[in-house]
């Protein structure tokens, strides 16, 4: 099968989006120490040391970059909710954003805890909290998107959880580490193709 080639300096990756169609049946949320906080207008600084402190090692960067106008607009929109998972010290270990800017719909824009908590199935009872503040009474559908480059656990997570794949696509962007948005470390299971220590050998 053809190959379709990807220039040294971009990145490129498989979207899967999948939903939820119907509520949820109600179940106790799992045991966790944490708790759920609810953050009305962080600030920027704020918001993106907690998003970059989770998504670092999959390569988030989206909220990095944009001008903070921008990051305003969603983060300050009254149908976006914002939650910092904290610890029993008060410490920030993790993040759910909720967008309800969409008429009947609710979507997971993020997701996640720091990279010490993976795999430890802190995860269940975050995504409790998610649905269940997430589905409300005029909710037809809650959706949700991962990639190739996330936690290789992510897919079956959802699937789990009930959400149903409906369309997958491909997406290229810049390499975040070559511009010196994230570290040259980060996100190690992707190749970093620099083609200034190429042309110096």
């Amino acid at each position: 099968m053809p190959l379709t080639p990807v220039p040294p300096h971009m990145v490129a990756t498989i979207v899967t989006s999948l939903e939820l169609r119907e509520r949820p049946r109600p179940r106790p949320a799992p045991p966790a120490p944490f708790r759920l906080n609810r953050w009305k207008e962080p600030s920027a600084d704020k918001y993106r040391a907690l998003f970059r402190r989770i998504g670092e090692p999959w390569l988030w960067f989206s909220r990095l970059v944009i001008p903070d106008g921008e990051l305003f607009a969603i983060i300050h929109d009254p149908a976006v909710e914002i939650y910092a998972v904290e610890d029993k010290r008060g410490i920030e270990i993790g993040l759910l954003e909720l967008d309800f800017r969409k008429a009947g719909e609710t979507e997971i824009g993020f997701l996640g805890l720091v990279p010490e908590l993976a795999g430890k199935g802190h995860g269940n009872w975050l995504m409790a909290q998610a649905l269940t503040l997430g589905w409300r009474k005029d909710t037809a559908r809650m959706w949700v998107h991962s990639c190739t480059l996330d936690h290789p656990a992510a897919l079956g997570f959802y699937r789990r959880h009930g959400f149903v794949p409906f369309e997958r696509a491909i997406e290229t962007f810049a390499d975040p580490r070559l511009a010196g948005v994230l570290p040259r470390e980060a996100a190690p299971h992707v190749p970093l193709f620099d083609q200034s220590e190429t042309s110096a050998r």
